[in-house]
């Protein structure tokens, strides 16, 4: 049987290793790898790769940057080819991103079965790009694998046949158990004893600009008493520096650096006294691990960090941020637990039940 998983991103990576690695186990199963090329900066592709024991991608469609419908467009003409000359039994897709739905929607052209990894999450917001790419995509799907309860129910509310979804736990943390401990062995002694870990990549966090100056001067002020780590996305770094926006007391603590490879930032993650984020991903790892966690966004497709785990939604209110951080400062930090089926064996799961669905032709007429 001929699978092909499809990659674009650095959290599609994260999730596609575990999987490929548990069905490597299985006989008779060849596995391909395509990179979209979505994420083309080193530290944002390649070194994942090395780090999370991926082999090299056996296709690279090279697409580069671009707006979400140039980037969508381009995945889709070339992936078109790709299906058609590999004639692959089923494609893999992975999470949110455009070279996510992109893919599902070539194979649901051509009538190949389509599985998608972390399905059924929903922020309820169709202002963001991905919360299109996660509604298109788990409507053409044949196989649905959630990570959580929620992600069945909001399935099943769009109408998606039950037969077609499975809970499975949680891949990403697959991944952070494997490799937590050899994260932690690499943490640098030079870093402070206690710090604030942030991390911003999304438009409606960076491209406001009023905003964005708001949230890094309290963070420039806050550093004052707690150190600030800021790995700075490149498109956050482009627009902190189109409009001149750094940190301005002489004495601050807020430190800008390089994007770090997945080691070193979940050692980095691993240690913080706090996460202040608007990543989907970092929300969860940080749940896993027990570290408190401050996003800054108004919604979450990640409900159940809020519900069950470590995370707290502080919109884009930098009092409501402030307050929680004073909290976090003086040990009053919510206490949460780790969510069920998130064991490091999710990729297992999925793994049984792809290879029971091809060895039975289970599959489902999309509507």
């Amino acid at each position: 049987m001929r699978i092909l998983h499809v990659v674009g991103a650095r959290p599609n990576f994260m999730k596609a290793a575990p999987v490929v690695r548990a069905l490597a186990k299985h006989q008779g199963i060849r596995q391909t790898l395509v990179h979209t090329g979505q994420h083309y900066d080193f530290n944002m592709s390649e070194v994942f790769f090395q780090e999370l024991g991926l082999p090299a991608p056996d296709i690279n469609l090279e697409v580069g940057s671009g707006s979400h419908a140039q980037q969508t467009s381009q995945i889709i003409g070339r992936f078109e080819a790709v299906v058609t000359e590999r004639r692959p039994d089923l494609v893999v897709v992975y999470g949110d991103v455009n070279s996510t739905v992109a893919a599902a929607l070539v194979c649901a052209k051509l009538l190949v079965p389509v599985a998608h990894v972390e399905a059924g999450l929903r922020s309820f917001d169709r202002t963001m790009p991905e919360e299109v790419n996660r509604l298109l995509t788990d409507q053409i799907s044949d196989l649905l694998f959630t990570p959580s309860e929620d992600g069945n129910q909001n399935l099943a509310a769009e109408g998606i046949a039950s037969e077609k979804v499975h809970l499975v736990g949680n891949v990403m943390i697959d991944t952070l158990v494997r490799l937590l401990p050899k994260a932690n062995e690499q943490i640098p002694q030079s870093l402070p004893e206690r710090y604030a870990l942030l991390t911003l990549h999304r438009p409606s966090n960076v491209d406001d600009l009023e905003w964005l100056k708001s949230l890094l001067q309290l963070l420039d002020d806050i550093s004052r008493e707690l150190p600030v780590l800021f790995p700075v996305h490149p498109r956050t770094k482009l627009r902190i520096e189109e409009a001149g926006i750094w940190p301005a007391h002489a004495d601050s603590h807020f430190q800008f650096l390089q994007p770090a490879p997945y080691l070193e930032f979940l050692g980095l993650q691993s240690r913080a006294a706090v996460v202040i984020t608007d990543s989907g991903g970092i929300q969860e790892e940080t749940t896993f691990m027990g570290v408190p966690c401050l996003t800054v966004r108004e919604n979450t497709e990640r409900p159940i960090t809020v519900t069950m785990g470590t995370n707290i939604l502080v919109g884009r209110d930098v009092d409501r941020l402030k307050t929680e951080l004073a909290r976090i400062l003086t040990g009053q930090s919510k206490r949460g637990r780790v969510p069920p089926l998130w064991d490091g064996q999710a990729a297992d799961r999925i793994a049984q039940i792809i290879t029971g669905a091809l060895g039975n032709l289970v599959f489902y007429p999309k509507g």
